[in-house]
């Protein structure tokens, strides 16, 4: 009997969100693409991805859903391939024809949905840090940009850590390259000489790391201050930092601040030999607040205690939860209007505050610079107030006159110089 009733009142509340939705002209259940590499070189940081967005979809289903109806999570694997990418999106704005998706890491594979996108306009939420010079009308850019992540860490590097040269190192795509050229410049304009600074790439995956180490080490031969900036990404780090290690470096000798590395990755390393290096982000799973420690707690009770938290989570978080809260305030689904509904959404961030979406569709939030401990978490040494993200850095002559303001200019690419709208196109 207790069994009928249950059923009963589960079909009651399906109806009522049925009927609510109806009203509202929604199509239920709504979907939401999850696109995220489950194999190949970026599932070592993709995977949990994928975790967080079911659980944040289960957790707003036990709510009630959105606008009277069940969210449904369509989870594709684009394989780290990043052509793939592209017809995966198309696959789920135009067969399963999803209302939103979340997902990419690398900016590659971002620049390959990007036309998809705009083309179908669709909605897609970004969540990794980048390196900028984008702006697009179809794209919420919820990691970080280099001003709230890629210039603090160079400013710690200098004024905290006395290091007198870099060795700027990334995986050889667009996002380490794009930031390098913003680094190399920025670091130029604080005096640092062009011949003190390092740049090298290596493909995704890279393994053999002893002649990089080794021309880094090198680069202190006259016993100047020597630091890492590292834009590595996937698993090739586990051969980088194995490496140093190797050769005995430690962040005493040269500091290593990482862009790609958090708690995900070091689980897949042995650490002791990486005390003090660094890493910089917007959220790390030690902060200490009270919505952490209920997020954290949330995490583990689904996924098991070995399971780790770490930034591109939070960004999902405060993604999801800000398209939830647009849709919310839309009374639909349509991507115009939840785009215009979204300007000026606030969501607490898991590190205490407030995250804040601006009309350039990047988040203000607090930069933060970890060391990295023996547990594989990091003790944050570091912090700063919200920082609004630049979509346009001001480190790069043809960016500087550059701003984005997609709700009062309805333009991504403004030049504040001759105060008209102008399209760049990529180079990559």
């Amino acid at each position: 009997m207790k069994a009928l009733k249950t059923t009963l009142m589960a079909g009651t509340a399906l109806a009522a969100m049925s009927v609510a939705a109806q009203a509202q002209d929604v199509a239920c259940p709504i979907k939401v693409g999850v696109l995220h590499s489950l194999s190949g070189t970026m599932a070592i940081s993709e995977t949990t991805l994928k975790d967080t967005m079911l659980m944040l979809v289960d957790q707003q289903n036990e709510k009630g859903g959105v606008l009277g109806c069940e969210l449904e999570a369509v989870v594709v694997d684009p394989a780290s391939d990043w052509p793939l990418f592209a017809e995966k999106a198309r696959e789920l704005l135009t067969v399963s024809e999803v209302d939103v998706i979340f997902g990419n890491w690398t900016s590659v594979s971002r620049k390959s949905v990007l036309p998809v996108i705009e083309e179908l306009n669709g909605l897609l939420f970004y969540p990794v840090q980048y390196e900028g010079e984008e702006s697009s009308k179809n794209v919420f850019y919820t990691g970080a940009a280099p001003n709230q992540q890629a210039i603090p860490a160079t400013d710690y590097f200098l004024e905290e850590l006395g290091v007198e040269k870099f060795a700027l190192l990334g995986t050889d795509y667009v996002y380490p390259r794009t930031t390098n050229n913003i680094l190399e410049s920025y670091l130029q304009s604080k005096g640092i000489a062009a011949e003190d600074i390092f740049v090298n790439y290596t493909p995704f995956g890279h393994s053999d790391w002893s002649r990089i180490v080794a021309d880094v080490v090198a680069l202190g031969s006259d016993g100047k201050k020597v630091g890492v900036i590292s834009t590595i990404n996937g698993d090739a780090n586990i051969g980088f930092y194995k490496e140093l290690a190797a050769a005995g470096i430690s962040a005493d000798d040269i500091p290593v601040v990482a862009f790609s590395v958090g708690e995900e990755e070091l689980t897949g390393l042995d650490t002791s030999d990486l005390v003090g290096h660094l890493a910089a982000w917007n959220y790390f799973q030690s902060a200490d607040s009270d919505i952490n420690e209920e997020w954290v707690t949330s995490w583990k009770e689904r996924m098991g205690d070995e399971r780790v938290t770490n930034d591109p989570m939070e960004a999902h978080y405060i993604g999801f939860n800000m398209w939830v809260n647009a849709v919310e305030s839309a009374g639909t689904t349509d991507v115009d209007a939840v785009r215009e509904a979204m300007y000026g959404q606030e969501f607490p961030n898991l590190t205490g505050g407030t995250a804040v979406m601006g009309v350039n569709h990047h988040l203000a939030k607090p930069v933060l610079i970890g060391e990295i401990t023996e547990d594989g978490q990091f003790d944050i040494v570091s912090e700063t107030d919200p920082v609004p993200g630049d979509a346009w850095t001001d480190f790069l002559p043809a960016s500087a006159v550059l701003k984005s303001d997609w709700k009062d200019l309805g333009c991504g690419m403004y030049n504040t110089e001759t105060e008209t709208c102008v399209q760049i196109k990529s180079n990559y």
